[in-house]
């Protein structure tokens, strides 16, 4: 394996953990092996600080997300209505 595609693959699981623990996902462990690549990688800690700045405004946003009962509600509604113009 090349030296392009071993660091793209550090990369790639560096990324995946950094969207891990962006949602307390992630392991001490994993959040510790990913600063360690982060001092090294300027693309991934790019990543990262974005990552961090998305969550960021969309902590500030306040949006509100439909419960799942309203959710299922709609649901049937919309396949009501399909049913009804499929006839």
């Amino acid at each position: 394996m090349s030296d392009k595609n071993k660091t793209a693959t550090r990369c790639d699981k560096a990324t995946h953990v950094c969207d891990k623990a962006q949602y307390k996902e992630a392991t001490i462990w994993e959040k510790l092996k990913l600063n360690i690549h982060l001092i090294f990688c300027g693309t991934c800690r790019d990543y990262s600080k974005n990552n961090a700045c998305l969550t960021s405004v969309i902590e500030k946003s306040k949006i509100c997300c439909l419960d799942k009962a309203c959710k299922e509600s709609m649901k049937k509604q919309i396949d009501q209505a399909i049913k009804e113009n499929d006839l």
